[in-house]
């Protein structure tokens, strides 16, 4: 069996991937991540998915390369990851009792025969309403920091979810059914 990389610097994807069993190795892919704002929502994150794995793909000649890119859609505007405490607060403003959507894309791609693989998978999150105090609380934890909109649902966060509609993994970062169907078409199997 082809090695695995995982084109991420993710300990989340990471940790999902053990979770299923899968034996692969990390080299996080240095894509700039580049909104292009003429794409749709599911369509640009196939797309960045694709760019991260090209850039690992170059070095590796005979592997399969897995990358993703996770970001949340709100009032048709893309929220990506929260690099400070006021972006985080601005964030969590705006989603605050609100619906949006995780749509995470990925790419699984062979290197030795060049075929590639991208598809997305969209889930709806529910949070509850919270008070100003709760979002300082919740942004002086520093969870919030380094995720797209500004929340981890497997952490802390968990506690501000009302509910979700679709995939719970991918809102952490990777669909894990649809990725593992995925795999199996380049030889993969999970079960």
């Amino acid at each position: 069996m082809k090695t695995i990389i995982l084109a991420s610097a993710s300990p989340r994807r990471k940790e999902l991937l053990k979770k299923i069993g899968l034996k692969f190795r990390v080299e996080p892919s240095n894509y700039g991540e580049a909104i292009n704002p003429e794409l749709e929502p599911h369509e640009l994150a196939k797309s960045l998915s694709l760019e991260k794995a090209r850039m690992v793909a170059q070095k590796h000649p005979n592997a399969l390369i897995l990358a993703a890119d996770t970001f949340i859609v709100f009032e048709g505007k893309i929220l990506g990851k929260a690099r400070t405490e006021t972006e985080a607060h601005e964030m969590l403003g705006k989603i605050n009792g609100r619906q949006h959507s995780v749509i995470t894309g990925f790419t699984i791609m062979d290197t030795g025969n060049n075929r590639t693989l991208s598809r997305s998978v969209e889930t709806k999150v529910y949070l509850r309403r919270l008070t100003s105090d709760e979002i300082d609380a919740y942004v002086k934890s520093k969870e919030p920091l380094g995720k797209a909109g500004a929340y981890a649902i497997q952490g802390l966060g968990s506690v501000i979810v009302e509910r979700i509609e679709g995939d719970y993994f991918n809102v952490v970062g990777l669909p894990l059914s649809t990725l593992a169907e995925s795999l199996k078409e380049f030889g993969v199997h999970v079960l």
